[in-house]
């Protein structure tokens, strides 16, 4: 039923509606203008940009598996306080995994990211994929098959890569869904991103492109962080308790999450990708062409 559910979001996923939609006006509404058209004229333009365009792609076909990371992390603690200290850790975790993975890539671009295919403006070709193009599904395809097995895990399906680490590393697992994360933007092809990764390797310099990068995650998921904050605040301990209240019911929730998320994330950027280039069909519902 997950990977039934990934394939539905998958098929019924409009790009245009939640990139140029959703993002776009969030985008103008902070930074006055058209994002994709705003000039990048100083370090602070730039910066203010990063963080902006990383805000508005919160609920792109990029950044939607984040919400896979969410029902793990909720605490079973009764003070509401206590449950919004507790959530700080695990979000913490997960932003360092994220901002380790940003920063070293926007380093790389800053260095030579003039030669990376995400530098290119090349349109694509009907029946072929691009060096652009396929560097974003083999990103987006190792980071979906990585959180559908982390959910066929959770089920006991196969076994689980973090099991043993755990008892010395506890929160391992949390790190490792934050270097996901942050390896959206290496496949990223979101036009802001996209502004964004060729003025950090148009400027030569790592600090600039670690820094713009760092931010652009930031933005990514700071509307789920702060909505997961809420979450355990007013709702936290009811969940966590009703989570908990059966054994296997928090690995079942986890895994759905997981799996619906990680079988979107493949069968979009992958095999939708496909169907777009004119490679192979795939059904898609008649708003999200």
């Amino acid at each position: 039923m997950s990977t039934l559910a990934g394939f539905l979001l998958t098929a019924s996923w409009s790009y245009e509606f939640v990139d140029h939609t959703i993002g776009g006006n969030i985008s103008e509404t902070i930074l006055g203008r058209d994002a994709e058209t705003m000039p990048l004229a100083s370090v602070a333009a730039g910066v203010a940009f990063a963080f902006t365009s990383g805000l508005a792609g919160t609920f792109t076909a990029c950044n939607i598996a984040v919400f896979g990371t969410v029902a793990p992390m909720l605490s079973t603690v009764n003070s509401r306080r206590a449950r919004v200290v507790q959530a700080l850790r695990p979000l913490g975790w997960l932003c360092l995994g994220m901002v380790v993975v940003s920063a070293v890539y926007g380093a790389v671009v800053g260095l030579v990211g003039t030669s990376m295919p995400q530098f290119s403006e090349a349109p694509h070709v009907m029946g072929e994929v691009s060096p652009r193009a396929a560097q974003s599904m083999i990103t987006f395809g190792v980071i979906g098959l990585a959180m559908f097995a982390l959910g066929l895990a959770a089920l006991g399906f196969i076994r689980d890569p973090f099991a043993r680490i755990e008892h010395r590393f506890p929160h391992a697992r949390t790190v490792f869904m934050g270097v996901l994360v942050g390896g959206f933007l290496i496949g990223r092809p979101y036009p802001p991103f996209r502004k964004l990764f060729r003025d950090a390797a148009d400027s030569g310099n790592p600090l600039y492109g670690a820094a713009a990068f760092v931010l652009q995650s930031v933005g990514n998921v700071l509307i789920i962080a702060v909505l997961f904050l809420l979450l355990a605040y007013f709702a936290g301990g009811r969940l966590a308790a009703w989570m908990t209240a059966k054994p296997g019911r928090m690995a079942a929730v986890t895994a759905v999450t997981l799996l619906v998320a990680g079988a979107f994330t493949f069968l979009y950027w992958d095999v939708r990708m496909l169907a777009r280039l004119e490679i192979i069909w795939f059904p898609v519902a008649p708003w999200a062409v």
